[in-house]
C-alpha cells in the first residue's frame, strides 16, 4: 500500500469508527455562544463574558471601531463595543475571531502548511465578505454579513484533523503531496462532522460539507455561493473558476462581474481582511 493510500485508509477508518480527533471550539467562543443563546442575556452580561478573554476583548473593540462596521466615533470599552456590534451579531463574530486559535502546530512542516491554510482562509473570508456587501447594495435578502464571515472561516475546517493526523505520524505523512490528496478527498466530510459536533446550524454544515461539490446547488442565492466566490477570488478554487463566475451571473448576484475588480470592492475586501490582521 502506498503511503498516500495509507494516510487515506487511516483517516477513513477513523471517520467510520468515529475515532477521528476533531478540534474543539475555543473555550471563550463556547462561553459567548452559550451566553448568546440565553434568553435572559443582555449586553452588559455579554460584555462580562467577553472580558474574560483579553485577546478577544481587544479584537472585539478593534472590530467595533473598524471600517467593517463603518463607524467613525471610536469606542474604548468592551461594553461599548458589545453595544455597537449587538447581541444578534456578536455570537458569530466572537466565534470567528476565536477561530485562529485552532490553527497551530508543533511540527515545522505542518505548521507552515497550517499557516498557509489560515492565510488562505482569511483571503477567502475577505473576498466573500466584500462580495456580499456589494451584492447587498442592490438586493434585500436574508444573508447576514456576520454569518457569512463565520461560514467562510469554517468552510475548510475539515483540514485540521487531517493535519493533526499527519503531525502524529510526521515521519511518514507530513508530506505536502499526501496532505493535498487527503484534503481534497476528505476535508469536506470531516468539516461537516466538526460543524455537527459543535452544534452549528445547518447552513454552516452545508458550507463545510458541500463547498467543493459544484453538483450541490441552492435554488436561491446562499452563503455557499459567496464562499465559493470568495475561494475563486482568493485563487483557492481555480478548477471551478468559470463555473462559479457563470453561476454568479445566472443567479443574479452580479450583472457585471467587473464590479469584483472595482476600487469599491477592493476597499471592502481590504477592510474585511484587516479584521484578522
Amino acid at each position: 500500500m502506498s503511503t498516500e493510500n495509507a494516510l487515506l485508509t487511516i483517516l477513513v477508518e477513523k471517520i467510520n469508527n468515529d475515532t477521528l480527533v476533531l478540534p474543539t471550539l475555543p473555550a471563550i467562543a463556547l462561553k459567548v455562544r452559550k451566553a448568546a443563546d440565553d434568553p435572559d442575556i443582555n449586553l452588559h452580561k455579554m460584555g462580562d463574558v467577553i472580558s474574560q478573554d483579553p485577546s478577544l476583548s481587544a479584537r472585539i473593540i478593534k472590530i467595533a471601531n473598524s471600517a467593517y462596521l463603518g463607524r467613525s466615533v471610536k469606542v474604548n470599552s468592551i461594553s461599548q463595543a458589545a453595544t455597537r456590534i449587538g447581541l444578534s451579531q456578536i455570537k458569530n463574530i466572537s466565534t470567528a475571531l476565536a477561530m485562529e486559535q485552532l490553527f497551530v502546530s508543533r511540527n515545522d512542516l505542518v505548521k507552515d502548511y497550517i499557516t498557509k491554510v489560515w492565510n488562505n482562509t482569511v483571503d477567502v473570508v475577505a473576498n466573500a465578505m466584500a462580495a456580499l456587501q456589494v451584492y447587498s447594495k442592490g438586493h434585500r435578502g436574508k444573508l447576514n454579513l456576520d454569518t457569512l464571515t463565520l461560514a467562510a472561516l469554517v468552510h475548510n475546517i475539515g483540514v485540521l484533523p487531517i493535519l493533526t493526523e499527519a503531525e502524529r505520524h510526521e515521519d511518514v505523512f507530513a508530506n505536502p503531496t499526501f496532505l493535498n490528496v487527503a484534503i481534497q478527498k476528505l476535508s469536506c466530510p470531516i468539516g461537516a462532522k466538526i460543524m455537527l459536533d459543535w452544534g452549528f446550524e445547518d447552513a454552516f454544515v452545508k458550507v463545510a460539507e458541500k463547498w467543493r461539490d459544484m453538483d450541490y446547488q441552492t435554488d436561491n442565492v446562499s452563503y455557499i455561493d459567496f464562499v465559493r466566490l470568495g475561494a475563486v477570488l482568493a485563487g483557492a478554487f481555480d478548477s471551478h473558476k468559470d463555473d462559479v463566475m457563470n453561476l454568479s451571473q445566472k443567479k443574479g448576484m452580479f450583472e457585471d462581474l467587473s464590479v469584483l475588480q472595482s476600487d469599491e470592492f477592493i476597499e471592502m475586501r481590504d477592510n474585511a481582511k484587516a479584521i484578522f490582521a
